[in-house]
């Protein structure tokens, strides 16, 4: 399966904000954006104001990275999104909030999405009772995620037990932090989705 292999950090200089793909990294001092806040390269101090299409393409970049899609990936979405009614930028973001990765990272399972990736692809993770092991699996109204039995003993599950009470979960989810499961209420409107993006530059450079 085709990823990114690049280094994370650079990825969010070059957005220039944090995507917070690293984890409690991210929230410390050491995250590079905090010492070196503009893109990477020879020219990343002096680059000159973006123009529109600019705009939108980084916002577009910033989506996709944030939830770890690649470029053909990306666009399929896009394009399913555009054919469901509604707003197709609402679409496209309740599509990837819909990951399984991203289900079990806004779980607290996770300190990222490529942590929540990997537990995913390394069978740990529970759809309904059958082991599901394709992070982008897309969950549906009244599934439930949950870490299996064997698993559930392994640091990165510990911490997410011990840590619960201070993690916010987004409503869409229920989440029982000490039986490591999850009860997708409904899939998720706008206003219960907290990432960053403007989805409307994205559909307007598809549209074009």
């Amino acid at each position: 399966m085709a990823r990114y292999t690049g280094a994370d950090c650079k990825l969010c200089r070059r957005e220039k904000t944090k995507l917070f793909l690293k984890g409690k990294k991210c929230e410390s001092a050491k995250c590079p954006i905090e010492i070196r806040p503009y893109p990477p390269g020879e020219h990343g101090r002096g680059r000159p104001k973006e123009s529109e299409y600019q705009l939108q393409l980084r916002e577009k970049q910033k989506t996709r990275r944030i939830y770890g899609v690649l470029e053909k990936q990306f666009h399929n979405y896009y394009e399913e999104a555009n054919r469901k009614s509604g707003k197709t930028g609402e679409n496209l973001l309740q599509i990837l909030e819909s990951r399984l990765d991203n289900v079990v990272y806004r779980a607290g399972f996770a300190e990222s999405r490529d942590a929540a990736r990997q537990q995913v692809r390394h069978g740990h993770i529970l759809v309904n009772g059958k082991k599901v092991d394709i992070p982008s699996y897309r969950v549906r109204e009244h599934d439930i995620v949950e870490v299996r039995e064997k698993a559930r003993n392994l640091l990165p599950y510990e911490v997410a037990r011990a840590t619960a009470g201070d993690k916010t979960y987004p409503a869409w989810l229920g989440v029982a932090p000490e039986a490591l499961r999850v009860l997708v209420h409904q899939l998720p409107v706008r206003q219960q989705i907290d990432t960053q993006v403007q989805e409307q530059l994205i559909v307007e450079l598809y549209s074009k």
